[in-house]
């Protein structure tokens, strides 16, 4: 569990077909790797990895072909393409996103990226070359002013279109600046992460509930006896 507040960021330094060796970016390996155990779990680009060698500069980790085919991980990166590392939520951490899996429910890109003021008003959308199942992965759980995770950053809704196929993100100088968002380009892909409360509350809710429990069904008895209060 993470909570999408990028920690630093690294670089896939070099890669086999499921194995990933990631170097931490400029002297601040100390932040990840003061404590890293091998079997702890990291978030690369919003990606749940498990330690198997623990590096002087980084660590070496193995990806299941599930992710390889659901995130950018699985396409060629260039040795130079910067990746968010977060460590994952000890107990008593503060939580100052929301709660992020690190499991990937697609591949989303980037449409636009404005600078204004203040912030970077960013537009994320479904890539026109790839079949991720993007209206019930990715749409379905886009609600203005709620949470997403892009590349494992933590970021609000701003807005976004009545059928999902776009959203839009307000993205701060120190979040623009200290993760690889600020290195994206048009066409770019990215690592989609919807909100884990948002897919709870929609099954609750009678997507894929058995007949007798559909959405018309939920009562406060129905609550009662499930446990909600």
């Amino acid at each position: 569990m993470f909570t999408g507040l990028v920690q630093t960021l690294g670089v896939i330094s070099s890669q086999g077909k499921d194995l990933f060796k990631i170097d931490i970016k400029g002297n601040y390996s100390d932040i990840v790797l003061t404590d890293l155990a091998i079997g702890d779990s990291v978030a690369v680009d919003g990606v749940c990895l498990t330690v198997e060698t623990i590096l002087s500069q980084g660590f070496v980790a193995t990806a299941s072909p599930e992710t390889l085919a659901r995130t950018t991980l699985g396409m060629r990166i260039e040795a130079t393409d910067y990746v968010n590392i977060e460590t994952s939520l000890r107990v008593g951490s503060k939580i100052g996103g929301h709660f992020v899996t690190g499991h990937v429910d697609g591949i989303g890109c980037l449409i636009e990226s404005v600078s204004c003021q203040k912030s970077w008003e960013m537009i994320f959308g479904q890539p026109s070359n790839l079949n991720d199942q993007w209206q019930s992965r990715i749409a379905r759980y886009l609600v203005t002013k709620g949470s997403i995770a892009v590349n494992g950053i933590s970021l609000t809704v701003a807005d976004c279109a009545t059928d999902g196929s776009w959203f839009k993100v307000a993205v701060i100088p120190h979040t623009y600046t200290e993760t690889n968002l600020c290195y994206l380009q048009p066409g770019d892909l990215v690592n989609l992460e919807g909100d884990i409360l948002g897919k709870y509350v929609d099954k609750l809710l009678g997507f894929g509930l058995p007949t007798q429990h559909q959405s018309e069904d939920i009562s406060l008895a129905f609550l009662a006896e499930n446990g909600y209060f």
